[in-house]
């Protein structure tokens, strides 16, 4: 009887072993390119992003005309990174910007057009807390979008930071455009690339 009780457990413990070693090499395991490769799970959960709160849980960096400090606008990443004189990082947004390649690419800066609210009939859509950044109103940072009556269209807000879907303008977060509305100073240079 302790024979058979010692050959179960023996049994149980080398199928464990086996079991948690072929995990270990599955989660080790490169793709063809030699980049470790992740669970399907993974790669299906995208992070959760709340486009009614800060895109970090820190302040906002101070801009001032003189600071050297730019906005730098990332259209693989779908991010806005507010960078040093010296381009480090020093806080980066969540963005979405145009679909189809129509946010414009270059240098540019922050212009004296902004407001709390717009609303364009031809598209369907508005925004709070704009800025102009080209062509005197006609590309912004503002807001995820918005009806006419300035509620926020949830399934448009969800793409934040996911994927490019705007009409050209660079969306954001709604304190991350105010921050922008209300902090940036005219003059900002504006990267896009």
């Amino acid at each position: 009887m302790k024979k058979k009780i010692l050959a179960v457990i023996a049994t149980l413990s080398l199928i464990v072993l086996s079991a948690c070693s072929s995990q270990g090499k599955a989660k080790n395991q490169s793709d063809n390119n030699g980049q470790p490769r992740t669970e399907q799970k993974q790669e299906a959960q995208s992070p959760q992003i709340n486009w009614t709160k800060p895109s970090e849980d820190k302040p906002y960096p101070k801009i001032t005309p003189n600071s050297g400090r730019y906005l730098r606008v990332s259209i693989a990443q779908q991010r806005v990174f507010v960078m040093s004189h010296d381009n480090n990082v020093l806080y980066t947004m969540y963005a979405s910007t145009g679909k189809n390649d129509s946010t414009p690419k270059g240098s540019f800066q922050i212009q004296p057009e902004h407001g709390n609210f717009f609303y364009n009939q031809s598209s369907g859509e508005g925004a709070k807390y704009w800025t102009s950044f080209k062509d005197h109103g006609i590309y912004l940072f503002h807001t995820v979008p918005t009806d006419e009556y300035g509620r926020f269209i949830k399934s448009e807000a969800r793409q934040l930071g996911k994927e490019a879907n705007s009409h050209g303008c660079v969306r954001l977060s709604i304190p991350d455009a105010k921050w922008i509305n209300r902090a940036v100073p005219v003059g900002t240079k504006v990267i896009i690339s």
